[in-house]
């Protein structure tokens, strides 16, 4: 068997923030099965970590890969479809944005996808990307099958009645490499999107309730105002009651006042913060009102062109709406001028291992800053107000809790850890940020 195309370095690879950054020995690029097996052999012999990395969309340092990184571009595409199931199988490097497109033809959707869509299918499941909307988990819940090369060079499938299946989907990239996954899909369907500004105060006293009353709901607060710009999104049939934007609507829309006005509100309080609080009262009178209906994806999902540093912490539903007032009151009296808006969804509760809504209904809360500031101290106090309430740190997003932080907050940890001990018990696909979050 040929080794997979490789490139020797220096290269330098950046993560999509620029927060992150690692000179590789060497790049692998594999187009087959058989290439990361032969990959993982020849790491193996010279006694170099592997790491697969997809999109480079994680704000944390879990696909940080000092030695041998593993670009999953020659692994993507629709591998098989079973319309009596509604599972279709991708490889692994498919990008979630190119699934649409194959789900259309077969009648089918992806159940709920997140508002970024960037991301590779495998890199997604791996950190517990997720959507909104309680009645439906993050995208690994959508999971029926896996396939992964471990630390051995062992194909490994797991199918759905495999327990082990609860454990690998949101793997970190701990596991090994993945280089299928099988999804179970909802047959098509469009989306109305009712996106509009309310007072703050009402949103966080009825957040619960609506989201139970809801399919899809979110909201965004931009900080040093009082307005929440609430999404609301309601599943229909595919096709029934179409009203799309247009495409001046969407270039006004999303890339003049979405992209537009973050670039300008994020470089103007570099330079001017005093202004801020200005700018962000600006941005929610011209932003977030409108209503339309379109395929699923097309609502789901928006283009983010502005670069910017993100921390997201799941958290007991309940705790929500207290969450955002002490986020409000922490922002005051320390004096910040924060540019980047706020976000807030919500998702079931799973048995996915390391799901970060393993057990519980649980709300999320992302916290932004833009990609030319310095998050620490920001991310810092958002971190101390969301371990107050039981918050599990998203593994995609920045964060700096280790391993005896998380233990307790996962119950079935010790589980993970086991099946990681099985599957690569020498650590070929350790990283500095692996060790951290689970250990040696």
């Amino acid at each position: 068997m040929s080794p997979p195309t490789s490139r020797r370095g220096p290269t330098v690879w950046r993560n999509w923030s620029g927060a992150v950054r690692a000179t590789p020995l060497r790049v692998e690029r594999p187009t087959s099965v058989g290439e990361v097996v032969d990959l993982v052999h020849r790491a193996r012999a010279e006694g170099v970590r592997v790491k697969p990395v997809g999109a480079g969309h994680s704000f944390s340092p879990i696909a940080h890969a000092p030695q041998v990184q593993v670009d999953l571009t020659g692994l993507s595409g629709l591998l098989h479809s079973d319309p009596s199931t509604a599972t279709v199988t991708l490889a692994a490097g498919t990008r979630l944005h190119d699934i649409p497109g194959l789900l259309d033809p077969l009648g089918l959707a992806m159940t709920n996808l997140g508002d970024i869509d960037r991301q590779t299918i495998s890199g997604a499941i791996s950190t517990g990307t997720h959507g909104t909307g309680l009645g439906f988990g993050g995208i690994a819940t959508q999971v029926t099958g896996l396939t992964l090369v471990d630390g051995t060079g062992t194909v490994r499938t797991f199918g759905e009645a495999d327990p082990q299946l609860r454990g690998a989907v949101v793997g970190l990239g701990a596991l090994g490499v993945i280089t299928s996954v099988t999804l179970r899909c909802s047959p098509a369907f469009s989306l109305r999107a009712v996106e509009r500004p309310e007072p703050l105060p009402a949103v966080l006293d009825s957040f619960v309730e609506r989201c139970g009353q809801e399919d899809h709901l979110e909201f965004y607060w931009f900080p040093h105002t009082s307005v929440a710009l609430t999404k609301t999104n309601t599943r229909a049939p595919a096709g029934r009651d179409l009203a799309p934007l247009t495409r001046r609507q969407r270039l006004v829309d999303e890339q003049l006042l979405s992209n537009g006005l973050y670039a300008v509100t994020c470089r103007l309080g570099r330079s001017v913060p005093t202004a801020v609080p200005t700018v962000n009262r600006l941005a929610t009178a011209l932003v977030g009102d409108r209503v339309f209906a379109d395929r699923s994806d097309r609502v789901f999902t928006t283009a983010r062109t502005v670069r910017f540093h993100e921390t997201e912490w799941a958290l007991p539903l309940a705790a929500i709406p207290e969450v955002a007032r002490e986020l409000d009151g922490m922002i005051r009296r320390q004096g910040w001028r924060i540019s980047f808006p706020v976000e807030f969804r919500a998702a079931a509760a799973d048995d996915l291992w390391l799901s970060t809504a393993h057990g519980r209904a649980s709300g999320y809360v992302a916290a932004h800053r833009y990609h030319r500031e310095d998050p620490s101290a920001y991310f810092a106090a958002v971190r101390d107000i969301a371990l107050a309430h039981g918050g599990r740190p998203h593994w995609g997003k920045m964060h700096d809790l280790g391993h005896h932080d998380l233990h307790d907050r996962y119950a079935r940890m010790p589980d993970f850890l086991e099946l990681r001990h099985r599957l690569d018990p020498d650590r070929v696909f350790a990283n500095a940020y692996l060790e951290r979050v689970l250990g040696s």
